[in-house]
């Protein structure tokens, strides 16, 4: 392990304290490890492009924008490969908020959900990324659990 020692202002560290405390973390060095490691799994890496990932494409959008939620359809309907399920909810009388989940190559679906973001008016969108490892098992079941559905490998 290393020592790093680093220069935060007043305003940031008492925010990183407060982190640390709603946390549970017992001291500072923890909070910013684990801050530093969910920091960069949110950072593409130059090689992962192809790799294939699961991702939650959360966005809210105002549904009286014209043609919006045809086009928004057309667009899981035209990556249907890419689209796994969505859930769609009313917020108010505009806004309806949906959560798409999306299984691809990494590239195509951040593609496809900046395509998405990008879409006049949606006020609000998010990808959430989980890397798909190609090889290993799948966690969580048995090997002899025979349960009906497959699993992303």
């Amino acid at each position: 392990m290393q020592r790093v020692t680093m220069t935060i202002d007043d305003e940031l560290m008492d925010s990183l304290d407060a982190y640390m405390r709603a946390s549970g973390h017992q001291n500072r060095s923890e909070a910013v490890r684990d801050l530093v490691r969910a920091g960069l799994m949110t950072q593409p890496r130059i090689d992962d492009g192809a790799r294939r990932c699961m991702a939650a494409l959360v966005y809210v959008y105002d549904h009286e924008t014209r043609q919006l939620s045809k086009r928004l359809m057309d667009d899981h309907h035209s990556h249907s490969d890419l689209s796994i399920a969505a859930v769609h909810v009313h917020v108010d009388a505009e806004s309806c908020l949906e959560v798409s989940l999306l299984r691809g190559p990494k590239a195509e679906v951040e593609h496809f959900a900046q395509h998405v973001i990008g879409e006049r008016g949606v006020r609000y969108g998010r990808l959430v990324v989980v890397p798909a490892s190609a090889e290993g098992p799948a966690r969580g079941h048995g090997d002899d659990h025979d349960h009906g559905h497959d699993h992303e490998h």
